[in-house]
């Protein structure tokens, strides 16, 4: 898989795509039309950052302060992550 992101890209839910709870489960989707994904507790992190203002850096330099961990390694899970999101066409970037 080749990475579409670059530090400086903006990524950003698209119209039409949300995040949602599902209270019947209790789990948090990511919803699109006609598809929804189950997210993990990461994954919810990471796509409740996205403001469409901010770049790919930012996010992960937000979420390492947050989380202690180290900002290589949430940026490396950050473009894994919305690289298959982005194939996916459930986010678009800047």
């Amino acid at each position: 898989m080749t990475a579409l992101l670059t530090h400086a890209d903006i990524p950003y839910l698209p119209r039409g795509v949300r995040l949602a709870d599902d209270r019947v489960r209790g789990i948090r989707i990511l919803h699109a039309p006609e598809r929804a994904l189950q997210l993990d507790a990461i994954g919810d992190a990471i796509l409740s950052e996205l403001d469409g203002t901010r770049s790919l850096s930012q996010i992960a330099a937000t979420l390492a302060e947050r989380y202690a961990a180290p900002v290589d390694q949430i940026t490396a899970d950050m473009i894994e992550f919305l690289t298959g999101l982005i194939e996916r066409r459930m986010v678009f970037l800047k």
